[in-house]
């Protein structure tokens, strides 16, 4: 295996420091890979966490398999471990990068491009063609709670089956973003899954559990790893979503939250203005279950409320 002019041999271990380049202080960032190979030949498989800075939930996901030491015993393959993609959103608490920017908008990037575009290059041409297969963790973003689930690309059978695989409660068919990380990967025969659980910037204590659990059943799934830890329940899979938006500004106070089933012309919520005058419900237009729901007490006209699967 090599990766930018580093090779890992079967059996050995290596962290790798990739440089992306420096902030206008001249500090120099670079991603660090964490490199795990058996001596056993089999897949190579990406865990990484990060792309969006501010994702704190999704990175602890990934440090806790590395401080824990999971992938020192592996079977058989190999394991590429990338626990914090967006360094400087990391350390600003933003989900972009120095310029602003999305850099799981900025796929496949250009060496010569933004911050972003440089990040998503690195991955692009040096860690997308080491890999089989991998899992990209995320967390709701812009005070949205998003329950413990793993997304797949609809149509792509081997996405499906390494989503059945990692078990998360809620199993979600979509088409991947264009000139995000799934998607270019998908481009190039590579399925990778995108879990989400918890919000940004927050401890989500149920989606970390959930996204460990999912991780040793995906490599227990491919020999890799010898446990499995516990058994899931079914999960629950769905390949419709919407949002519920909401149609007056106001104090939002939701009755219903994530991971919890709703009936057509249930009351879900109310918003209110802040004076005490005026209050409507918000009533659910079709049967379902509550996928993500935003945690901010204050909306405006439109705003995303609850994210409802069928």
């Amino acid at each position: 295996m090599v990766i930018q002019n580093n090779t890992i041999e079967p059996g050995q271990n290596a962290i790798l420091k990739l440089n992306v380049g420096r902030l206008p202080s001249d500090t120099k960032i670079t991603l660090n890979v964490h490199v795990f190979r058996s001596a056993n030949p089999g897949p190579t498989v990406l865990l990484m966490s990060g792309v969006h800075g501010d994702e704190i939930n999704s990175v602890e996901i990934v440090r806790r398999t590395l401080a824990e030491r999971w992938y020192e015993g592996l079977l058989r393959g190999s394991v590429v471990a990338v626990p914090l993609m967006n360094v400087h959103g990391f350390n600003n608490f933003s989900r972009d990068v120095l310029d602003g920017k999305d850099v799981n908008r900025s796929f496949p990037g250009h060496a010569n491009g933004s911050m972003a575009s440089r990040v998503a290059h690195i991955f692009t041409k040096h860690i997308l063609p080491v890999i089989d297969f991998g899992v990209d963790f995320h967390t709701g973003g812009n005070s949205n709670y998003n329950y413990p689930q793993i997304r797949y690309s609809a149509g792509d059978a081997p996405s499906r089956a390494l989503a059945e695989a990692f078990g998360a409660p809620f199993t979600i068919a979509g088409k991947p973003i264009s000139k995000s990380l799934r998607k270019t990967a998908l481009d190039h025969g590579k399925p990778v899954l995108v879990y989400e659980g918890g919000e940004n910037l927050r401890f989500d204590q149920l989606s970390i559990e959930q996204g460990l659990a999912g991780i040793r059943r995906l490599l227990h799934h491919q020999a890799m790893l010898p446990e499995t830890g516990p058994k899931a329940p079914p999960s629950i899979h769905f390949e419709k979503t919407d949002w519920m938006r909401a149609e007056r500004p106001g104090i939002f106070r939701w009755l219903k939250q994530s991971g919890e089933t709703i009936s057509i012309g249930e009351t879900l919520a109310y918003i209110s203005d802040p004076y005490g005058m005026d209050e409507i419900p918000v009533v659910a237009k079709k049967n379902g279950h509550i996928i993500g729901h935003n945690n901010n007490p204050v909306v405006g006209m439109g705003d995303a409320l609850f994210h409802i699967a069928v």
